[in-house]
């Protein structure tokens, strides 16, 4: 059986195969997304609701025509967002564009500069958003703390950073990450910081749920290409924490032991 059937990401109650969630900013055009989209394998796919049309712009190119609905989950997020107030109305107005969806991706960002998320206000914001029965995958910092916390919340998966968006850098704090992981029962997925398919491997060899990206694809020479290898990078890495690492040593261990040799 292929892995990706075998060992399914599940998320508010939906199971999905691929654990590689793509953006859907920053391409060339509705057509380099489509591509890209399907080169990843992704099956969610978030949508900066302000920067996006998905219907409430009849007289512009819809993003829906390309990666329609039936075939991918559309995860709205509230990208742009810095109050309470904007986020929990971005996330309504998502919810009437599309019939009724309650899956969501909530970010509130601190500042313009760093685009750290604002953890207060992403409390408050999930709260309000839990309580009016949206499911709420939330962008956080890599705070174990505040992951627990989000998690009692009850947002349905967490997300924290692995660094600044956009700023390729890669897991900066691998052990906050795995603490996360270690101590939470709903999906951790890295969000924000990945350059590389390095940078995906490793996010999985935390035993990290899935990864989701846009600017590392996106941004890349050949999104396509890149696309493909985020897609090998996160089931190789999937597939290594599955298998369980050798520890590591600091002298040699020989391959081949020279016990029960014959001469």
């Amino acid at each position: 059986m292929n892995m990706t059937q075998s060992d399914p990401l599940k998320i508010a109650g939906k199971t999905y195969h691929s654990r590689l969630l793509t953006g859907t900013g920053k391409y060339r055009d509705l057509e380099e997304t489509r591509a890209a989209t399907e080169a990843a394998g992704a099956e969610i796919v978030t949508v900066a609701l302000r920067r996006s049309n998905l219907g409430q712009h009849p007289d512009e190119p819809n993003l829906l025509d390309v990666l329609p609905p039936e075939r991918y989950t559309i995860l709205p997020n509230t990208a742009g967002c810095y109050t309470v107030e904007d986020a929990v109305r971005t996330c309504m107005l998502a919810r009437e564009l599309l019939d009724g969806h309650a899956l969501v991706k909530l970010e509130v960002l601190g500042d313009e500069k760093t685009l750290f998320p604002h953890v207060t206000r992403t409390l408050e914001a999930a709260r309000q958003l839990v309580d009016d029965g949206f499911e709420v995958m939330v962008y956080t910092n890599d705070d174990p703390i505040v992951a627990r916390e989000l998690e009692s919340l009850g947002c349905v998966a967490v997300m924290p950073l692995a660094a600044p968006i956009g700023s390729g850098l890669g897991i900066r704090n691998p052990y906050n990450i795995l603490t996360i992981v270690e101590e939470l029962t709903v999906p951790v997925i890295v969000d924000a910081g990945v350059g590389t398919a390095s940078d995906a491997a490793v996010a999985m060899e935390l035993g990290c749920d899935g990864v989701l990206m846009n600017t590392a694809i996106a941004g890349a020479k050949e999104p396509v290409r890149m696309a493909r290898a985020m897609k090998l990078a996160v089931e190789a890495g999937r597939e290594a924490y599955l298998a369980g690492r050798i520890p590591k040593k600091r002298f040699a261990s020989a391959s081949s032991p020279l016990d029960g040799l014959f001469f």
